[in-house]
């Protein structure tokens, strides 16, 4: 496979994105599947209430048809691009669920907490009896360096963290009209660098995939948003973007690639334990792209802001992983 096939994979993979929402939104619109804006937030999203959601349902189908053509025409579908279609898929059909109870039986919260970290515990689960299955190994390299070491049963324990710390993370960055989208776009890029670095192309035209359909849905994601991708979308890049990350055995990497997503975590953790230990907030509100909001920053200053600092993450882990 050459670089025109990731090149028509990008392509393939946006215009679906792209030529689905005109057609999607419209029909979310008069099936009343509009967001539901908590009073807790921001006052300024309040005028953002009803904008259609479940918009990643898009985004998958842009993923999923691109990913299988591409990989079809240049080789043959390997079990790892099952694994990924079945990672996002599932994640997917997870965060679907907890949107329809939002929009549809109008509970706000949606799936409660144990019902979601349930769900995703139990494809977590399937992803670790897949790689056992596949004699995957369980050595781990520190970036960077040379130096490694094998965390045997461990490893199924660090799946577990990747999976479903990395929905969860990708999810709580779901904030701001076009910030997951185009930070996704970055971080997915990256990986698709790195596994094309790597030889591994079948994962490289899966990420190139994700970040064609991501950037098809930004034409209409970005300021102001005409639709949301909801937990749908966020729960599925959250998935995939972990599996990813393992396939490549790149898991520590992804901390650093993915570090807006980390950080986005790190600031709701800070603010949870603070105010139950002290009574006080770290940040006006959590996560931390909601403090710059309410600090006077307007919503595109902050997601412009975020994208810049996930791409300087996107540039070191790769400047890591193959110039060190």
């Amino acid at each position: 496979m050459d670089v025109s096939g990731i090149v028509i994979t990008l392509v393939i993979s946006f215009l679906i994105a792209a030529l689905l929402s005109p057609i999607i939104i419209p029909f979310l619109r008069r099936l009343k599947f509009g967001q539901s804006i908590r009073d807790e937030g921001p006052k300024s999203h309040q005028k953002k209430s009803g904008t259609p959601t479940m918009g990643g349902v898009m985004i998958i189908i842009a993923i999923l048809v691109s990913t299988i053509l591409m990989t079809a025409r240049y080789m043959s579908i390997t079990w790892e691009t099952y694994l990924l279609i079945f990672v996002t898929f599932s994640y997917g059909l997870l965060g679907f669920l907890d949107d329809y109870i939002k929009v549809v039986m109008k509970r706000n919260l949606g799936l409660t907490s144990k019902q979601k970290l349930l769900g995703q515990l139990v494809i977590a689960i399937i992803v670790y009896v897949v790689l056992k299955g596949t004699a995957f190994s369980t050595y781990i390299t520190i970036p960077g360096t040379n130096f490694g070491f094998d965390i045997g049963f461990v490893y199924f324990l660090l799946i577990i963290v990747m999976l479903v710390g990395g929905s969860n993370a990708v999810n709580l960055t779901d904030g701001l009209d076009g910030l997951l989208a185009g930070t996704a776009a970055i971080s997915f890029g990256a990986f698709s660098i790195l596994a094309w670095y790597q030889g591994q192309f079948e994962i490289a035209v899966f990420s190139i995939a994700v970040v064609g359909a991501v950037l098809g849905f930004l034409v209409f994601n970005a300021h102001p948003a005409k639709v949301f991708m909801g937990d749908t979308g966020s729960l599925a890049l959250g998935g995939a973007i972990a599996t990813v990350a393992i396939l490549l055995k790149l898991e520590i990497l992804l901390v650093i690639i993915g570090g807006v997503f980390v950080i986005e975590t790190l600031s709701v953790i800070i603010q949870v334990i603070s105010f139950k230990t002290t009574g006080k907030r770290v940040f006006r509100m959590s996560p931390l792209h909601h403090h710059y909001e309410l600090v006077g920053w307007s919503e595109w200053r902050v997601v412009v802001t975020f994208w810049f600092v996930g791409l300087l993450f996107a540039c070191l882990g790769i400047y890591i992983e193959v110039w060190i």
